[in-house]
């Protein structure tokens, strides 16, 4: 698995601001969050997803794809990192 947590500045307050994602050895998510300006954490999973939030439906691009768009930076994280974010989100629904 690998871990991964994407910035996205943008000034509309509809569409997330901070992306978690876990992906898989075929770069295809298994649990992602998303996190808006006010905090508000959504997730999704393998087994849940809303209308707001689900899983991308293509391979997980290169980090340094995502990073080579001004609006976006994309970094590896640790596991624990995106467990926690899991957590938090989880623990709002």
């Amino acid at each position: 698995m690998m871990y991964v947590k994407v910035v996205w500045f943008h000034e509309s307050s509809d569409e997330p601001v901070l992306y978690f994602s876990e992906i898989d050895d075929d770069r295809c998510e298994t649990r992602k969050v998303q996190v808006y300006r006010d905090g508000r954490p959504e997730w999704a999973s393998e087994d849940f997803e809303t209308a707001t939030v689900g899983l991308a439906e293509i391979p997980f691009p290169p980090l340094e794809e995502i990073s080579s768009k001004a609006e976006f930076i994309a970094e590896e994280i640790a596991p624990e990192e995106f467990d926690r974010a899991w957590i938090e989100a989880r623990s709002g629904s």
